[in-house]
């Protein structure tokens, strides 16, 4: 296993970044909750002029690498549109992008968006599914609206990509809150010299930035047992989504505590990025739920590994 993605997916996933950026940046998603139009008419405009829709992830492993670099360009800047979900579309589906539902209260962070989705729970059931209009505000749902979930349709579908493109989302808006909790300590002062000088701010970076690390390192194995065909590609996709709720805790709280009350402030971005990873944080199911789905669907078999069957043994 590479655990670095090919140079044509980072390339891929900068120029993505530099497109957002000029787009708007950070004032994409504010805008977007003024006006709901933006994710259509900028957001999908410019990420469709980079070819990313053209992108084929269950197809081709560079494409693959593509797919997680750009999520996680997305992810960094709060992008208020459901990139990974487009996506993670099955292949000659007739559809947009591919959601995983739960069984209780399926949502999805889909709201005004006339696009076609198909429905997949965890155990590769294919359903039809509709968006219900929502009333709330963005300001307050994130664009979540709820969904209505048919009755199984014909065919299977692999929902590990679904799971983890999103994890490669969250881990951009991660990289941010990291970046954003360092510059911030950096040139505030407490006492007479930057907070970053005093040992237990450095403790809390290192403890959070250990989690970050971690999920980066799970992100790039999930993708390539994705690209590999491994059987064990759907117990890795909940592995790293686990980690990856695990570690948003981590980093958010730290983050949020090195910056006071200001980080809850709209002028920090670190506000918005906290408030646009709850969706994917608590969907389609949350800690809880994800460790027991892993638990349940490994039984006493375990976890396999780069190790798990050494050659000569």
């Amino acid at each position: 296993m590479n655990i670095e993605l090919c140079s044509e997916a980072r390339e891929f996933g900068v120029q993505a970044g530099r497109a957002l950026t000029a787009a708007g940046g950070d004032e994409l998603v504010q805008r977007a909750e003024q006006e709901p139009e933006v994710r259509r008419g900028v957001v999908a405009e410019v990420l469709g002029g980079l070819g990313a829709w053209d992108l084929a992830p269950r197809r081709d492993v560079v494409e693959l690498e593509a797919a997680a670099a750009l999520c996680r360009s997305a992810g960094y800047l709060a992008v208020p549109y459901p990139v990974a979900e487009r996506l993670a579309r099955p292949e000659e589906s007739g559809v947009d992008g591919l959601l995983v539902v739960s069984e209780v209260r399926p949502a999805a962070p889909v709201a005004d968006l006339d696009l076609r989705w198909a429905a997949v729970t965890v155990d590769g059931v294919r359903r039809n599914v509709a968006v219900r209009p929502s009333d709330s505000s963005p300001r307050t749902s994130m664009f979540v609206a709820e969904l209505e979930v048919g009755a199984p349709i014909e065919g299977v579908v692999d929902p590990a990509l679904a799971l983890v493109l999103p994890c490669w989302t969250l881990l951009g808006m991660l990289d941010r809150a990291m970046d954003l909790a360092r510059a911030h300590v950096l040139v505030r002062e407490q006492f007479g010299q930057p907070l970053a000088q005093f040992q237990g701010v450095q403790f809390q970076l290192t403890d959070a930035e250990v989690e970050r690390r971690g999920v980066e390192m799970l992100a790039r194995y999930a993708l390539w047992s994705i690209g590999t065909g491994d059987p064990s590609a759907l117990p890795d996709a909940l592995s790293l989504r686990l980690a990856a709720l695990e570690a948003a805790d981590t980093v958010f709280r730290v983050a949020h505590q090195l910056h006071g009350a200001l980080g809850f402030c709209d002028e920090s971005p670190l506000s918005w990025v906290s408030r646009y990873s709850q969706p994917i944080r608590r969907l389609p199911f949350g800690r809880t739920t994800t460790e027991e789905l892993l638990g349940d669907g490994l039984g006493r078999r375990g976890l396999s590994g780069l190790f798990s069957d050494p050659m000569g043994v």
